[in-house]
């Protein structure tokens, strides 16, 4: 019997700790951290495909481009997105490659450029609500805008940042290529940031100033590799109705329906477990479409290993 294939979905804000340990080797050492917890789903036999954020990483760029923009030409958006893709694939990579080593594991690692067909009618164009960059006061977030013509908003009481357009994932360019090595045994680090948004003019790719919803992305990633779970890491153990109130209650196991019906109450945060429990949804329910039972998980990854063991996360079944 093959192994079961999950795809992990690390938040780029994962990476970043705090505004204090921001720089390469502390998002090394976050990495290295993550893997831990994911190679113990390698150890308890998972196929893996990992994707990752890059939010705060490609803000990183982008801002570097702007400082340095009277010597060098600014970098595009598309092209931070593939930068950004190397450059935290090559942390996972390092970072998964010694860990499996740690114990023992021989299993090749490989990171793929990856690129994310868009459309380019898409409505997102027109109203960008990414956020990406690092969090700023008000004041800082303010002058951007003036200075430079930034769309922003608060992002879930954490401070201000920059917004981009989003548009919908429709298609993971490279999906074939990233069965084939996942069927080969490879772990593979793919469709980092989303994807690079693409749009499609006949055989012709061109790249578009945009980011794609990471958990999306990884949604319709697992879709096209016929995964069993979709494991999504956060910053909670469970997900939670009545979130930070007396009636709080934490979520060990729902079904699609109900997950419909407490994102339609209100429950999940626009921009922060919504897009997470969306994700899933939408993942779980294209696997019913095509004859699968599959699952998706919200945990800490500190829990993954005990939330397959259903000891902890929020497991949403179909």
């Amino acid at each position: 019997m093959s192994k079961p294939l999950a795809v992990v979905a690390v938040g780029g804000n994962a990476l970043i700790l705090d505004d204090r340990r921001n720089s390469i080797p502390d998002q090394y050492a976050a990495v290295m951290e993550s893997v831990k917890h994911i190679v113990d789903m390698v150890e308890s036999g998972w196929n893996l495909v990992l994707t990752h954020g890059n939010g705060p990483q490609v803000g990183f760029i982008l801002r570097r481009s702007e400082l340095a923009s009277a010597e060098v030409s600014p970098v595009p958006l598309d092209y931070a997105v593939g930068d950004t893709q190397g450059a935290i694939g090559y942390m996972f990579q390092k970072a998964l490659h010694n860990e499996l080593a740690c114990r023992g594991i021989h299993k090749p690692v490989v990171t793929i450029v990856t690129q994310t067909r868009v459309s380019r009618d898409d409505d997102a164009f027109a109203n960008p609500s990414k956020p990406i960059g690092a969090f700023l006061d008000e004041a800082t977030a303010q002058a951007r805008q003036q200075q430079l013509g930034w769309t922003l908003m608060e992002d879930a009481g954490r401070g201000w940042r920059r917004t981009v357009p989003s548009p919908a994932p429709l298609e993971i360019i490279e999906h074939d290529t990233i069965a084939h090595l996942v069927h080969q045994g490879y772990i593979v680090i793919a469709c980092g940031g989303g994807g690079i948004p693409v749009v499609r003019d006949g055989e012709q790719l061109t790249g578009v100033e945009a980011v794609v919803d990471k958990d999306l992305a990884s949604a319709l990633l697992a879709s096209q590799l016929n995964a069993d779970l979709l494991v999504i890491p956060t910053g909670v153990e469970k997900v939670a109705i009545h979130f930070g109130t007396p009636q709080q209650q934490w979520l060990d196991a729902i079904s699609v329906a109900e997950a419909r019906t407490f994102m339609q109450a209100g429950h999940f945060g626009v921009g922060s477990m919504q897009p997470k429990v969306e994700a899933i949804l939408d993942f779980v329910t294209a696997s019913q479409q095509q004859g699968k039972q599959a699952h998706g998980l919200i945990t800490r990854p500190q829990s993954i290993k005990a939330a397959l063991e259903h000891q902890s996360g929020t497991w949403i079944t179909p």
